[in-house]
């Protein structure tokens, strides 16, 4: 028996993306930022991230990684749990 190969990433057209999710994370994002005054580009950088990057997440265009989300909570001196508490409770708030 011969093995096959193994392909990195998703099949073609197979998606995870959720977007009520992704825009309640990033209304989460968005108001933990703002609660600390810091400016968008700034938070971008803190993170390490291009600012548009940053742009899309706040906006739910797009759904960051694990580590995406660990770079925001650090730069946000907050836990990846608070974060995601807030993110909860938006998603919550929206299903209601």
């Amino acid at each position: 028996m011969q093995k096959r190969p193994v392909q990195r990433g998703r099949p073609v057209g197979a998606t995870t993306f959720d977007a009520e999710l992704a825009q309640a994370f990033g209304a989460a994002v968005r108001a933990l930022r703002t609660e600390r005054g810091i400016a968008q580009e700034t938070l971008a950088n803190l993170a390490g991230i291009e600012r548009s990057h940053m742009g899309k997440i706040e906006r739910g265009e797009h759904a960051p990684t694990l580590a995406v989300i660990f770079k925001i909570a650090g730069a946000l001196e907050c836990s990846t749990a608070v974060l995601m508490a807030e993110a909860e409770s938006r998603l919550q708030a929206a299903e209601a």
